[in-house]
């Protein structure tokens, strides 16, 4: 049976002064895994990324990342150890406008020690480590010194999925990552961000509402199945 890189147990989660909005007997996912978790707006899922990223605290239970339960580490060794070890794809990207292509892609190894030896340790700089993820995310030479700004949203997608790439992280989050994508973009862009995890051994927790995804994937699952609270309030 392939290692564990997220274990979830007994999860309870509420915002204050809100009802129960996430009750999670267990979650499991695997190394190298690559897993669709569905469900509508509302439902809880970018809250699940903040509790499994060690932003949100749970009300009870535990998270474990690579063996290591967040919580009971304090707030600084939890924010070295997600930047060491988690890499994340936002729906609005995140990138700095004002940056090139490049220093976008290689900021995450200035938060993390960890993942800019292992980018050294494959390539002679960090550039030539972003340069290597940006072209087999299928982005041109030419764009690569450009300011971020001046590229298309698909093409800010693919800088976006480097910069959570570099240095190997063992888990990729990526949030809703192609809500802004034309069909034929979003395929394109869905092939080449597995075959760059498949590469680096990464696991990948894609969240999205587009069921019409899920059958690119290792395994589906539905948060609102996976959710007792909303089990709950449902029945």
């Amino acid at each position: 049976m392939a290692a564990e890189i997220i274990r979830i147990e007994s999860l309870r989660y509420a915002w204050p002064g809100q009802p129960l909005l996430l009750a999670i007997d267990e979650f499991l996912l695997a190394r190298g895994e690559r897993l669709f978790l569905k469900g509508p707006s509302g439902s809880g899922k970018t809250t699940l990324l903040g509790l499994i990223g060690g932003v949100n605290r749970p009300d009870a239970g535990t998270v474990r990342l690579l063996g290591e339960d967040l919580y009971t580490l304090s707030s600084s060794r939890r924010d070295r150890f997600r930047s060491d070890h988690i890499g994340y794809i936002f729906q609005m990207f995140n990138l700095l406008p004002y940056l090139s292509v490049i220093d976008n892609v290689t900021l995450a190894c200035s938060f993390s020690p960890v993942r800019r030896e292992r980018a050294l340790a494959d390539h002679q700089s960090l550039t030539a480590a972003a340069r290597s993820l940006l072209i087999g995310l299928g982005l041109q030479d030419s764009y690569l010194q450009r300011p971020v700004s001046e590229l298309s949203v698909g093409q800010q997608q693919r800088v976006a999925a480097a910069r959570a790439l570099i240095g190997k992280p063992e888990l990729i989050i990526a949030d809703e990552p192609t809500s802004a994508l034309d069909a034929d973009t979003r395929q394109t862009f869905i092939s080449l961000l597995f075959d760059e995890c498949a590469r680096a051994g990464t696991s990948l927790l894609f969240v999205s509402h587009d069921a019409s995804l899920e059958t690119l994937f290792d395994r589906s699952l539905s948060l609102g199945q996976l959710n007792l609270a909303q089990r709950q309030e449902n029945a």
